[in-house]
Parts: structure tokens; sequence; C-alpha cells
């Protein structure tokens, strides 16, 4: 009896633990293009699941964790000014009760660099939130590595 009581406990946890899913409504694609001899854009594209909001890099204190990219030095490039974005939507979110930017479906985001050498490697992560409706996801970190060929 002990032994069928354990096998059914099993089975039960075993289909709990696959209707349970682990939520990642935000996929990361990259991609880079030379604009001169020494000079390139990088692309960092984030494709955003229907019903998500991944938030702008230019969220005031106080609201959602804002979208940070961050460079370590680099002797292969140097950045060119700030990473730039393209209009998000701005409107008030009642959860963090002030006016929010964010963005939904997709967003490409854009660094020029400048290049010490024919290419480079251009390594770097964003930090990240996402909400829906019902939820926010805890802030997320995600490495890239971009070849700048």
């Amino acid at each position: 009896m002990k032994k069928i009581t354990l096998l059914f406990c099993a089975i039960c946890l075993i289909s709990l633990s696959a209707y349970s899913q682990i939520l990642k409504p935000v996929t990361w694609s990259y991609a880079a293009k030379k604009t001169g001899p020494n000079t390139a854009t990088v692309f960092i594209k984030a494709t955003i699941d229907q019903g998500w909001h991944l938030y702008s890099q230019f969220v005031k204190d106080g609201g959602p964790v804002k979208t940070t990219f961050s460079f370590p030095s680099s002797s292969a490039y140097t950045l060119v000014g700030k990473t730039i974005e393209p209009k998000a939507i701005t409107k008030f979110e009642s959860t963090f009760k002030m006016d929010v930017s964010y963005f939904e479906k997709s967003v490409v985001f854009q660094q020029k660099i400048k290049l010490k050498g024919k290419t480079a490697v251009v390594k770097g992560n964003v930090e990240f939130m996402v909400c829906d409706d019902k939820q926010c996801l805890p802030p997320e970190q995600v490495d890239f590595s971009i070849p700048v060929k």
C-alpha cells in the first residue's frame, strides 16, 4: 500500500510540474552593421509576447525597473553616445501611480561604436523588467556577444 501511495504522489508531482511553466515573454536577438571603415551600429532587438510590456530606458524613479544596457570597456571598440531607442508608448499605470514608457510586440535598441581595428566583438548585458495586466516578473539580466565584421 505504501508503494502505491508513493507512486501516486510521484505521478501527481510530475503532472503538476508539467503544467507549471517558466514565463519568458521577451526574446532577444542581435545584429551589427558597419556604417563606415571604423564605425558600426549594434542592433539589440527585443521581441515581446502579446500582452506584455518591456519598459523604456527612461523610466523615472519609483516606477518599474528600466531597461539598462551595460558595456564593459574594450580594446577593440569605444561606444559613441548612449544606446538609443524609438519613441515609446507612455501611459499612466495605476500599479506604479505614475506615467511610464514601455514597448509592446518588439523594439530595436541601437548603439553606435567606433572600431579600433577591422573587427570587434561587442559584449555586454541588458537588465530589464516586463509586466502584463496581472503581474510583473522580477528584473532579469541577459548577457550578449555581438560580432562586428
